[in-house]
C-alpha cells in the first residue's frame, strides 16, 4: 500500500499530465492567452492614438517626448502652428493611417468621427513638396482603403452621412500625383509639390520602390473611380522599370527618371527595393494580371540565386550578381511574410527565426546589422517602431497555426512596452545598445505595428473576407470585378494550373518542390508537369563548374548547390 504522501504526488502528476495532454485544456489556454494579449495590444494602440489626438492632431505625426508634432510628409518640417501656410490645416497623417486599424479594433464610432472630420476639413491644395512614394502608400492608400471599409456590406457609416467623400479626396490627390509621371521614361519624380507640380531643378533621382510600388493604390483608385489614368501611369512606370533590369534579372536601388540610367547598382530586398517585390505579387492577386506573376516569379528566382545565403539575404551588384554588402536591415523582415503568401513556408520560417534571434539579442530590431562581423552597424543603431517582424509573425501564424508565433508576438509587444512606451505615446529608439529614445512616433506604428500584433491575437476581422494589405498595412479587397481576365484555373496563392482532359486542379510548386523534368502522372499518361519555383538550373547542362557561382538551387530541398573539387555542381556541403 502506497504512503499517503506518495499517493498525493501521483495524483498531482496525473492532474498535471492530464492538463498537458488534454487538447481541450491546451486550446482553452491559448484562447485565454490570445485574448489577454489582444487587450494589451488594444491598450497600446489607444495610448499612441489618444496622445496623437491630444498633442499633434491635425498635424502629421506625434513627438511623444515633448508632446508636440511634426509634419513629416512635407518640407514643412517642424514649423510652429503660427508659421504654417495660411490654408494649411495639417494632413492629419496619423489619423488617416489609423482609419483601418480603428475598424479592425471594432471602434466604428471613432472611425465614423474620423471620416466625417476628414471629409469636412482635409484638402490638398497646399504649397508643400511631398515624397510621392510615402504620400501614395500612407495618404492615398489610407483614403482608398477607408473608403472601401466605409462602403462595405457591414454599413459602418450611415449612408446619409457618407457620400464617397474619402474617394473624392483620394481622386484629387491622385490627380496631383500625375504630373510627376511626365518624364521621358514615364518613371515618376520622387518629389512633387501638391499645388504647383514638379518644381524647377527637382532632383531626378528616385528609388526602385519609389517608382515601382505605386500600382496597388493607384490601380485601386482607377477601379473605384473608373478613371484609368492612375493605373496606367503606375503600370507604365512599373513596366519601364522592369525593362531596365540586368541580364541576371536584378535591379539596382536608385536610378535617374529622365535617362533611365542606374545610379546605385547594388541592391537587395531591403530599403529602396523591398516593396517593389511585394507589389509585383500583390498586384497579381489584386488585379489578376499574369504579367505581374511572370515579373515576380522571374525576380524571385533571381533573389534566391544571387541574394540568399542560408536564411540570410545579402546585397549584390545587379550587373554581376557578386555580393556587395553582408548586412541585415530591419526592412528585410517583411520578406518572410511575402514568402508565406507565395507558399515558401520553410524558407519564410528559417529567415523569420534569424530576425527574431537578433530581436531577442538587442531587445528590438536594429536598423542595420553586419552579418559578416555579427555586430551592429556603427551608425545605424536605431529602431523607429518598425512593423515588419510583427507582420511576418502574423502571416506565419496564419499559415502554420503554430502557437510559438504567439510567443514571438508577446515578446515583441513586451519589448515595445518596456523600451518605447512613454507618457506621451511610443517613442522611437535612437540607439538599441543604450535604449536612448528619439522624439518621434511614426504613423506606421498605428497603421501596421499595432495592427499586425492585434491580428495575430484576434483575426476575426478577416473571417469570411479576402484582403490584400498594402505595404503600409491598409487592407484592399480582392474582388473578381477588379480582375480584367482570370486564368482558366485561378488561385490567390503561388498556384500552378494543371489541366487534364476532363478536369483541372491547382498544385503548389513551392509545397511540392519538384523538378521541372519530373512528370506528375496525374492523368496516367505522364504528360503533366509542374515547375518548382525554387529550382534554379546550373549554368551548364552537363553540371560542370569552376566556382559556386555557376551552380543553382536544388529543386527538392531548395538548397544552394556548390562546386566540388572535381568540378561538378551538387549538394556536397550537406552530405
Amino acid at each position: 500500500m502506497l504512503p499517503r504522501r506518495s499517493f498525493t504526488w501521483i495524483l498531482l502528476l496525473f492532474i498535471i499530465f492530464s492538463a498537458l495532454f488534454n487538447p481541450s485544456s491546451s486550446s482553452n489556454y491559448w484562447t485565454a492567452k490570445r485574448m489577454r494579449m489582444r487587450e494589451k495590444v488594444r491598450r497600446m494602440f489607444y495610448h499612441a492614438y489618444d496622445n496623437y489626438m491630444t498633442y499633434a492632431f491635425p498635424n502629421d505625426e506625434l513627438k511623444p517626448l515633448t508632446k508636440t508634432f511634426t509634419n513629416s510628409l512635407s518640407e514643412l518640417g517642424n514649423l510652429k502652428l503660427e508659421h504654417l501656410p495660411q490654408n494649411y490645416n495639417g494632413s492629419a497623417l496619423t489619423l488617416i493611417e489609423s482609419l483601418s486599424s480603428l475598424v479592425i479594433l471594432g471602434n466604428n464610432t471613432e472611425f465614423q468621427k474620423a471620416v466625417l472630420w476628414l471629409s469636412e476639413n482635409l484638402h490638398f491644395d497646399v504649397d508643400a513638396r511631398i515624397n510621392l512614394f510615402e504620400c501614395n502608400i500612407r495618404v492615398l492608400g489610407g483614403l482608398v482603403s477607408a473608403h472601401v471599409l466605409a462602403t462595405d456590406s457591414t454599413n459602418r457609416l450611415a449612408r446619409q452621412n457618407y457620400k464617397n467623400q474619402l474617394l473624392v479626396l483620394a481622386e484629387d490627390l491622385g490627380n496631383r500625383f500625375l504630373p510627376a509621371f511626365n518624364t521621358p521614361t514615364g518613371l515618376p519624380y520622387a518629389w512633387i509639390n501638391l499645388k504647383h507640380g514638379v518644381m524647377e531643378d527637382e532632383t531626378t533621382e528616385t528609388s526602385t520602390s519609389g517608382c515601382g510600388s505605386l500600382i496597388l493604390e493607384m490601380g485601386a483608385l482607377s477601379r473605384l473611380t473608373g478613371d484609368p489614368r492612375f493605373e496606367y501611369a503606375a503600370l507604365h512606370a512599373l513596366r519601364k522599370l522592369w525593362s531596365l533590369r540586368s541580364s541576371l534579372n536584378l535591379l539596382g536601388t536608385t536610378l535617374d527618371v529622365e535617362t533611365g540610367e542606374w545610379i546605385e547598382f547594388s541592391s537587395g530586398i531591403g530599403a529602396g527595393v523591398d516593396s517593389f517585390y511585394e507589389y509585383l505579387f500583390k498586384a497579381h492577386v489584386l488585379f489578376g494580371k499574369e504579367e505581374f506573376w511572370r515579373m515576380f516569379h522571374t525576380a524571385y528566382l533571381a533573389v534566391q540565386k544571387y541574394f540568399r545565403h542560408g536564411p540570410w539575404y545579402h546585397e549584390a551588384d545587379m550587373r554581376t550578381g557578386r555580393a556587395t554588402y553582408w548586412q541585415l536591415t530591419s526592412l528585410q523582415a517583411f520578406w518572410p511574410g511575402l514568402q508565406v503568401l507565395v507558399g515558401d513556408i520553410p524558407a519564410a520560417n528559417s529567415s523569420h527565426r534569424e530576425f527574431f534571434y537578433v530581436w531577442e539579442k538587442y531587445g528590438v530590431l536594429p536598423e542595420r546589422y553586419l552579418l559578416d562581423h555579427q555586430m551592429l552597424h556603427p551608425t545605424e543603431k536605431y529602431y523607429p517602431l518598425r512593423p515588419e517582424l510583427a507582420e511576418s509573425t502574423f502571416y506565419l501564424y496564419q499559415a502554420t497555426k503554430d502557437p510559438w508565433y504567439f510567443e514571438v508576438g508577446e515578446s515583441i509587444m513586451k519589448s515595445l512596452i518596456l523600451y518605447t512606451k512613454v507618457e506621451g505615446g511610443f517613442a522611437s529608439v535612437r540607439d538599441v545598445t543604450t535604449m536612448q529614445l528619439e522624439d518621434h512616433q511614426h504613423s506606421f506604428f498605428l497603421s501596421e505595428t499595432c495592427k499586425y500584433l492585434y491580428l495575430l491575437f484576434d483575426d476575426s476581422f478577416l473571417v469570411g473576407q479576402n484582403y490584400i494589405f498594402t505595404t503600409e498595412g491598409h487592407p484592399l479587397p480582392v474582388l473578381s470585378s477588379w480582375h480584367e481576365q482570370l486564368p482558366e484555373v485561378y488561385g490567390l496563392t503561388n498556384g500552378t494550373s494543371i489541366k487534364g482532359e476532363n478536369s483541372s486542379r491547382r498544385l503548389s510548386a513551392m509545397s511540392l518542390q519538384v523538378c521541372p523534368a519530373t512528370s506528375l502522372n496525374t492523368a496516367g499518361d505522364g504528360s503533366q508537369q509542374i515547375e518548382s519555383a525554387c529550382h534554379i538550373l546550373d549554368a551548364r547542362a552537363d553540371h560542370k563548374c569552376f566556382s559556386d557561382e555557376e551552380c543553382g538551387v536544388d529543386s527538392t530541398t531548395c538548397r544552394r548547390r556548390s562546386c566540388s573539387s572535381s568540378g561538378y555542381c551538387g549538394q556536397w556541403l550537406y552530405f
